[in-house]
């Protein structure tokens, strides 16, 4: 039977036309019969929404719904095969690029499936995440499918670049308008996001149908029946070379048999073209090699991923002395050792007289450094910085210090020989730079999915969220993967010139040095740069952005940097990113980000961050090529040594700039974080070619072979973490704005905790266990102090990141790391209208920080205050400081309520804060005739208190949290009576409606009762208290 044939774009323009008519009639169907309808939200309705999403367009109304979904049933052949022809004309030995589109390609057809069959009124949250997905999966199958574009088919690259440059764009707004819409619920936004929504379906269906022109343009046609010979498959594809010469691409190879099952179900459904022919000359080649190498790339970056969660967790874990101590505690050593490099140049014993040289049983090793350089050395070495890893199961905090030591040094001898581009069979510095920079990405964004925390730190066990054993298991897997890696013979590489001088390992190790801290210290969590750049909120909305929401984009930034460094290693010509020109962009974002706040200050840090993450390979070369100078065997032993030596300083001296009032001598570094960014980015400047500033050592130039081994996998892995980091944010938006827990009788309860950062008594982070009592005792507003943890020492941590996500609160951070305090933070489930930060007067200890926050309760706009003033040892620091705060109470015409950490008697009149806050601010203790205090207080001004409890810190802190219960007066009403006999009608809770009682469960003390050590202390009980007669509520 004769074979039938035709054009393979056919099926791209069905594709285009089921599609295009699919949702054009469904807009116009349900604009024409259900506008009003389609057009209304949970937020707004006609006339403040005026345009229709996709979602209630396509999947709310009969008979609209029903026409797209049988028209996009009918799309769904054409979208199949348009993905496997795509594959069949893409597809190259030398890449697995489009195999990664083919199967983006799959997921993205069946997510469309999942929100076109899976309507937003069945169920709203399956139906969201499947358009997400799409929305993800059309980000590499747009990317990489104009990557893949063959070189020659010109036209075809330019317009798929610019409908995906247009499709990428749209997603910026989108993005924004959603937020308003669904966060600050503002009327008109999710018009706006409509709009951007159908611009993406537009541009989504634009961007398939130029497959049409180019399965034109390539000859690709169908065959359908009959047999055919080889004979005549041979003839038709010559006959068609000839016809298509001048629009068929040249010289680009068909896929080996890496994809084999894949290549021969696609050449078994497809007619044979010339593409299909040239494949008969190809060699095959099997898979094996091609497993290994990825294998041994996923290795590499999960091992380099573990050598960044040590370093970063060395800190931290010894900062838990500092903290309790207030001062040096002696553990800060622990830090220095990071210097272990100096240790590489150590000499091992002589064998003895009188034995052979050659013996097993003596060392056959003259230093250190031969023995870590080997496979075996490696394998030793990181074996034993597992220990740091597995140290969570070590009960005792300095246990864990002891052991995160001891792993800290092992890692930093093996990591500098593999820096140094010396290790047996790892000889690539610029590979070596590329996977480090790929395992702090990857550090970033396991933060960012657990809520701050790296799941593999030793102090992050499993009520914390901790991964510690699988962390330690793939880790093993990684290592054993290494230990059986086949070593690659050596091959002579020639070196550029270096210009040997006694300054050249300085030049190494300084840049070296502050590139390690400039990306630890800026970069170690995706919200770090948010809060530099956090002021608080205005009309409603924030001024800049939130960690939960827009850290994602520090992660795209530092993908995006590290794509660069990519570029730049991979090119055959001198480094470009070592031009003045690019050191001068990274220093001008590093001002920027310094010296602005909200979204100027906050792009400046994207600046950075790309600066940062893109310079890693310049660096790390320079400082291979100083560990190779003059020195020999001395030369990675210096350069690494000073280098981590130098990073140990600068993060101790980064400390001071906050800690000042509790170091030695640290008054000379006070709020001095400009000096130290001057000088870790003066240090950078050494790597880059500034005339008469660096020319004394020229960087020899990376191995080629990454270009062709492994730059897929490298594009691949940061592609996923871009996805991934995106993803993440988008299923940790919250479906519903914030609600009070008692909306109906309009009770509202606060509380005030002195958190301790973090860290709770037995060394671990505190944040689940904060979260527990606060949402069992149900607080509506929450002050939280000592929560400025996005700093090296605390690990760049956001106490705020689970209670916001799991809770569901709005967020103000406070002062930022940048403003040197110890950190102030106010959760409420309360609409935010506008906030302010206050730097409270302090000429001797350390800087208070304030917040001052409108908040719409119960429709009543009432002035919160949150403050943490400072130490007994400062009675100047704490009166000013008290004064400013009685100004910002007296000065609201609102009902006010303030939440602070003041160091004072109760009842102590002027100079003592007690006094100034209480008749100056013009509000009433919580309790007056509460003697038993000293730090916190609550203070109130027109509300009716009516519950106040004390209870105890706990394993968490080493404060108490105290809650008091409040109601507004009616909307439009004052406080009837505000006398001391009305505001204190004691009452047993039995005489209150149930909805005022607290947690029955925390009755109990030190001995029995309570839940996880905590209980109502002091009184024993919550307090409680009528409401005055005719009060109004």
């Amino acid at each position: 039977m004769a074979a039938s044939e035709f054009s393979a774009a056919s099926i791209a323009r069905l594709h285009t036309v089921f599609a295009t008519l699919a949702f054009v009639s469904t807009f116009v169907i349900g604009c024409t019969l259900h506008y009003k309808k389609i057009v209304k939200n949970d937020v707004a309705q006609y006339p403040d929404e005026w345009f229709p999403s996709v979602s209630a367009t396509i999947g709310d109304w009969y008979p609209e719904r029903n026409i797209f979904q049988i028209l996009i049933a009918l799309t769904s052949g054409p979208r199949f095969g348009l993905v496997f022809l795509q594959y069949h004309l893409h597809r190259t030995a030398k890449s697995s690029l489009p195999t990664i589109v083919f199967l983006f390609g799959l997921i993205r057809t069946l997510s469309c499936g999942g929100w076109v069959y899976v309507t937003s009124s069945d169920d709203h949250d399956v139906h969201d995440f499947m358009m997400v997905l799409y929305i993800v999966c059309n980000i590499p199958w747009m990317l990489f499918g104009t990557i893949t574009t063959p070189i020659a088919s010109t036209s075809i690259r330019k317009r798929r670049r610019q409908v995906s440059i247009a499709f990428f764009a749209t997603l910026i707004p989108l993005v924004y308008f959603f937020v308003q819409h669904k966060i600050y619920r503002i009327p008109g936004a999710y018009t706006r996001y409509s709009f951007c929504e159908w611009g993406l379906i537009l541009l989504d269906v634009l961007y398939d149908s130029i497959t049409e022109q180019e399965f034109r343009e390539a000859g690709l046609r169908i065959s359908l029946g009959g047999p055919t010979t080889p004979e005549s498959t041979l003839n038709k594809t010559l006959s068609q070379t000839e016809k298509n010469s001048s629009k068929l691409v040249q010289g680009i190879p068909l896929p080996p048999t890496a994809d084999k099952a894949m290549t021969d179900a696609v050449d078994t459904a497809l007619a044979p073209s010339q593409k299909t022919m040239l494949t008969e000359e190809r060699v095959p080649e099997t898979s094996s090699s091609t497993y290994r190498c990825s294998l041994s790339f996923l290795s590499d970056i999960y091992l380099a991923y573990t050598f960044w969660s040590l370093l970063t967790a060395l800190i931290p874990t010894l900062f838990y002395f500092s903290v309790w101590e207030l001062s040096i505690a002696g553990t800060e050593l622990a830090l220095f050792s990071l210097v272990s490099p100096v240790f590489l140049s150590i000499k091992f014993a002589s064998p003895t007289s009188g034995v052979a040289s050659n013996t097993p049983t003596m060392p056959k090793f003259k230093t250190l450094l031969d023995l870590v350089k080997t496979r075996r050395g490696q394998v030793l070495f990181q074996t034993i910085s597992f220990i740091g890893i597995a140290a969570y199961a070590v009960p005792s905090p300095m246990g864990r210090l002891l052991l995160v030591a001891v792993a800290s040094m092992a890692a930093m001898l093996r990591q500098s020989v593999l820096w140094a581009g010396i290790a047996q069979g790892e000889e690539d510095v610029g590979y070596q730079a590329i996977v480090t920079g790929l395992g702090i990405v990857i550090a970033s964004w396991t933060k960012q999915a657990n809520r701050s925390n790296n799941p593999i730190w030793p102090f992050i066990n499993h009520k914390a969220g901790g991964w510690n054993k699988t962390g330690l298991v793939v880790g093993l897997l990684a290592l054993y993967e290494y230990s059986t890696r086949p070593v690659p013979a050596l091959k002579p590489v020639a070196q550029a010139p270096t210009i040997r001088q006694s300054s050249s390992t300085l030049l190494g190790a300084l840049p070296f040095a502050c590139l390690l801290f400039s990306i630890y210290n800026l970069l170690g969590d995706a919200g770090t740069l948010v809060a530099w750049s956090w002021t608080g909120y205005e009309n409603g909305v924030p001024r800049g952005p939130l960690p939960h929401l827009h850290g994602s984009l520090t992660i795209v930034a530092m993908v995006a940097g590290s794509l660069l460094a990519l570029w730049s290693i991979t090119r055959q010509t001198r480094n470009p990113l070592s031009h003045p020109l690019w050191f001068a962009f990274g220093a001008a974002s590093s001002y920027v980000m310094y010296a602005y706040r909200n979204w100027p200050g906050y792009l400046g840090g994207l600046g950075t961050a790309t600066f940062l993450m893109s310079i890693i390979p310049l660096i790390f070369q320079k400082a291979a090529t100083a560990a190779s100078g003059t020195q020999g065997q001395l030369g990675v032993a210096t350069t690494y040594g000073i280098a981590m030596f130098v990073y140990c300083i600068v993060s101790v001296l980064n400390v001071f700039t906050v800690a000042y009032a509790f170091v030695p001598g640290g008054v000379y570094l006070r709020e001095r974080t400009d000096l130290i960014l001057v000088f870790s980015t003066g240090c950078l400047s050494l790597a880059f070619n500034i005339p008469g500033l660096s020319q004394a050592l020229v960087s020899r130039p990376p191995s080629r072979h990454l270009s062709t081994k492994f730059k897929n996998h490298i594009r691949t892995a940061f592609a996923a973490l871009s996805v991934l980091t995106l993803l993440t944010t988008i299923y940790r938006l919250p479906r519903a704005p914030p609600t009070p827990f008692k909306p109906g009788p309009k009770i509202f309860t606060a509380g005030i905790w002195t958190v301790h950062f973090g860290i709770d008594n037995e060394g671990h982070d505190g944040q689940q266990g904060m979260m527990n009592l606060i949402k069992d005792m149900e607080l509506d507003i929450v002050g939280l102090l000592e929560t400025d943890l996005n700093r090296p020492a605390f690990g760049h941590r956001d106490l705020t990141r689970l209670m916001v996500e799991e809770m569901n609160y709005n967020v103000d951070l406070g002062p930022g790391p940048n403003q040197h305090t110890w950190g102030a933070v106010l959760l409420t489930k309360f609409p935010i209208i506008s906030t302010k930060h206050h730097l409270l007067p302090s000429p001797h200890g350390e800087l208070a920080p304030a917040i001052e926050a409108v908040l719409n309760i119960y429709g009543t706009e009432v002035t919160v205050v949150v403050s943490h003033n400072g130490q007994e040892e400062d009675p100047l620091d704490r009166e000013l400081q008290s004064t400013e705060l009685a100004k910002i109470m007296a000065a609201s015409t609102r009902p006010v309520l303030f939440l602070g950490y003041v160091v004072t008697n109760p009842g102590a009149q002027r100079p003592h804060p007690y006094g100034i806050l209480s008749n100056e601010g013009n509000v009433h203790d919580i309790d007056i005739e509460d003697a038993d205090r000293w730090c916190e207080y609550i203070f109130y001004r027109g509300l009716y208190r009516t519950s106040y409890a004390r209870l105890s810190r706990g394993i968490i802190t080493d404060t108490e949290l105290q809650v008091g219960q409040f109601m507004t007066p009616r909307h439009g009403h004052n406080v009837t009576d505000d006398s001391y006999e009305a505001r204190y009608l004691r009452s047993p809770k039995e005489d209150l409606p149930e909805a005022h009682w607290m947690p029955m469960e925390y009755y109990g003390s030190a001995e029995s009762g309570g839940v996880n050590g905590h209980f109502y202390h002091v009184f024993n009980t919550p307090l409680y208290y009528k409401l005055p007669e005719g009060a109004l509520v």
